[in-house]
């Protein structure tokens, strides 16, 4: 049974080695897929069995301070990731809008793009620490198997797009969005996390929530031009990026009609009045009940 197991993984690896990026070759996690796919299992395996059944019979962590901490580091990691990934291309005038090919080159400016992206995929792996949190403060209710997938995906799939060339070309816009997303979103969890005398100014929920769904819409948008023109960029990533656009708008609109909907409420939450939902939002901050769902990676 091992050795059978090991020639899947010499496969795996011959497969992602004969068409890898040489340029992230030697890159730390970046020789093969399975340490990766070993901390997403670690991750599910934590977050829906072993994290809550330790934390059955304990109190919720008071962890205030440490999601203040988390939030901001999130907040200077996301600006820098989308400030050098604009910087790599696209804010530059050398990317296309419309149809920007894999650049295989090694120049500066595409080193520093394929560097940006490798960060992306860094700061997937750290995203992971969201779920963990809902673990320690015994919020295992918003642990759904479409959170699950949400964060385990990102990491496997950006990681196989460094590996086979895509961390240059159209598919960056993917990460140059969400980083710009990520920003705002991490904001407004580090000023929840300050307590009551900030949380009142937070009228803006709603549209926070909206700004995500219109991520997914440009996304969408942006990959599918690419079945109309002639574009040197893998029809595969093409369909994976496409798909993980619809898949998370059809999620995220979900979301925004269950919790804004007048004749709605969301489930699991008891009141009808949409402040009293925010009010449970701007409690995980401070390490207590929340609904937070509405989190883009």
């Amino acid at each position: 049974m091992m050795d059978f197991l090991w020639n899947i993984k010499h496969e795996v690896d011959d497969f992602f080695d004969k068409q890898q990026d040489t340029r992230v070759a030697d890159w730390f996690m970046m020789s093969s897929i399975f340490p990766t796919l070993g901390i997403v299992f670690s991750y599910i395996l934590f977050v829906k069995v072993i994290g809550p059944k330790l934390m059955e019979k304990r109190k919720p962590f008071n962890i205030k301070n440490i999601l203040i901490v988390y939030n901001l580091f999130q907040v200077i990691m996301s600006t820098w990731i989308f400030y050098e990934v604009g910087m790599g291309g696209w804010f530059t005038g050398e990317y296309s809008w419309k149809c920007q090919p894999i650049d295989y080159s090694n120049k500066p400016s595409t080193l520093r793009l394929v560097r940006a992206s490798y960060w992306y995929l860094v700061a997937k792996y750290i995203d992971l620490l969201d779920t963990i949190f809902f673990v320690l403060t015994k919020k295992n209710s918003h642990i759904s198997v479409l959170h699950v997938i949400h964060h385990g995906i990102m990491p496997v799939s950006i990681w196989m797009g460094m590996k086979l060339f895509i961390s240059t070309g159209h598919g960056t816009f993917f990460g140059l969005l969400n980083s710009f997303i990520h920003m705002i979103m991490y904001t407004y969890y580090l000023l929840s996390a300050m307590g009551p005398s900030i949380q009142k100014y937070l009228w803006w929920k709603k549209h926070l929530t909206a700004l995500q769904i219109a991520q997914f819409v440009a996304i969408i948008v942006h990959t599918f031009q690419l079945f109309f023109r002639e574009c040197d960029f893998p029809r595969f990533f093409t369909w994976y990026i496409l798909l993980h656009g619809v898949m998370f708008l059809f999620l995220f609109k979900q979301f925004y009609e269950q919790a804004y909907n007048k004749n709605k409420k969301p489930e699991g939450v008891k009141t009808d009045d949409r402040k009293g939902i925010l009010r449970k939002e701007h409690n995980f901050a401070n390490g207590s009940k929340v609904s937070r769902r509405v989190k883009s990676h």
